[in-house]
C-alpha cells in the first residue's frame, strides 16, 4: 500500500498523529487529535478504527494512539510532502513562514513523491523546514535536534533558536517583529521572582546596553512554550 492509496483524510491523520508525538512524550490521546485535526472525538473515533483495520495505527480503548511501523512510513511520507513545500514557498515563492501552513495542507495531496523528490533536489536538500522541523530524508530517517523549550532553559544561558511551533500565525508574526526565528541567538536573563515570564535579548549581549529594557523582550509561558532552543555554552554569571 502506498501513501496515495490513503484519502486525504487518512493522510492527515497519520500526520496529526506524528506530529502530536514528535515534540512531545505525552500519550497521544483521542481528545489531542480531535483538537489538533479540528474535528469532533465521534469522527476521531471513527476515523482511528478504519486507520486500525488498515493496520496503521494501534489503539487501546481509552489508551493511547501508536503509529506502526507501515502507519509511521506514510506519516513520515506526508510530513516530509508537507515540509518541503513549505520550504519551497518561502525560498522560492516570497511567502512568509506564517502564510505556508495552510497552503502546504491543501498542496500535499495533490503532489507526487517524483515532484517531492525533484523539489527537493532544487531546494539543495534541506534538513529543516522554515520553522525547524526537521524535514525528513528520501529513505525516511528523520533527526530532531536535541533541543529543549525555551521556558525550560536555566538562566541565564546563550541559546540558539532550534525550532519554532507553527500553530499559532499571530504567534509566529510576533516573533518575527523582535527578530526571534530559527538560528538567532537568545540570551536567557535571570527573570523577576515567581514570575511566569521568560525575559530574553537576541543577538550580541556585547552590542546592547545591559540597562536598555526596549531590548528585552519578555515572553508568556505559552510563547516560551512555543520556541525550543539547544544551550550554546555553559549558563552565563549573571552581571552586576
Amino acid at each position: 500500500m502506498s501513501v496515495d492509496d490513503l484519502s486525504p483524510s487518512m493522510q492527515n491523520y497519520l500526520k496529526v498523529i506524528w506530529g502530536l508525538q514528535e515534540w512531545s512524550d505525552a500519550p497521544v490521546s483521542n481528545s489531542a487529535i480531535a483538537e489538533s485535526a479540528g474535528v469532533r472525538l465521534s469522527t476521531v473515533s471513527d476515523a482511528l478504527r478504519k486507520l486500525s483495520d488498515l493496520e496503521l495505527v494501534g489503539h487501546a480503548r481509552y489508551g493511547s494512539v501508536t503509529l506502526t511501523d507501515l502507519g509511521r512510513v506514510h506519516a513520515v511520507s506526508m510530513i516530509r510532502r508537507h515540509r518541503l513545500i513549505e520550504t519551497f514557498l518561502v525560498r522560492h515563492l516570497e511567502y512568509e513562514w506564517d502564510e505556508v501552513h495552510d497552503e502546504a495542507d491543501r498542496l500535499e495531496h495533490a503532489v507526487s513523491d517524483a515532484l517531492i523528490d525533484r523539489m527537493d533536489r532544487v531546494l539543495g536538500f534541506p534538513t529543516r523546514d522554515p520553522h525547524g522541523d526537521p524535514i525528513p530524508s528520501a529513505s525516511g530517517a528523520v533527526h530532531r535536534p536535541d533541543a529543549v523549550q525555551l521556558i525550560a532553559a536555566p538562566a541565564p544561558c546563550r541559546v540558539r533558536v532550534e525550532r519554532i511551533s507553527d500553530a499559532d500565525n499571530g504567534m509566529l508574526q510576533f516573533f518575527a517583529s523582535r527578530d526571534i526565528v530559527v538560528d538567532a541567538v537568545l540570551h536567557v536573563l535571570p527573570g523577576q521572582p515567581y514570575s511566569e515570564t521568560v525575559t530574553v535579548r537576541v543577538g550580541d549581549l556585547e552590542a546592547v546596553a545591559e540597562s536598555d529594557d526596549a531590548s528585552a523582550v519578555s515572553l508568556g509561558p505559552a510563547a516560551a512554550a512555543s520556541v525550543w532552543v539547544s544551550l550554546e555554552t555553559t549558563p552565563e554569571r549573571s552581571r552586576p
